[in-house]
């Protein structure tokens, strides 16, 4: 008998300095764990349709370049929890830019960043 398939999955891993994160885009879930002001705790995220993950030392940021939505969690006082870029548009970001406590979100066409 033919061997059965067995299915691909895809999984990126993404990390702060304290923090890991694993996600399957192709079922939009994840897995974080680390230090939980930094990034590791995200259980209560759905991460369906992100395309694009980011991390600073202490934070993530979760893009979904088709909607324009993005979520970021961990210290906040470095753009993580408390909804720094959960109420942004970043419909047409081309390019997400990160240091060690920043992110800068740049859309090459308008020349336009926040």
């Amino acid at each position: 008998p033919a061997p059965t398939p067995v299915p691909t999955i895809s999984i990126d891993v993404y990390g702060t300095g304290s923090s890991l994160m694993a996600l399957n885009k192709n079922s939009g879930k994840a897995l974080c764990w680390g230090r939980t002001g930094y990034g590791g705790k995200c259980d209560d995220m759905d991460f369906h349709g992100v395309t694009n993950v980011y991390s600073t030392r202490s934070a993530f940021m979760a893009l979904d370049k088709n909607s324009g939505k993005a979520q970021c969690w961990g210290h906040s006082g470095w753009y993580g929890s408390g909804g720094k870029c959960d109420n942004r548009d970043f419909l047409g970001v081309t390019d997400v830019y990160s240091t060690g406590g920043a992110f800068m979100a740049l859309n090459k066409n308008s020349g336009k960043a926040q």
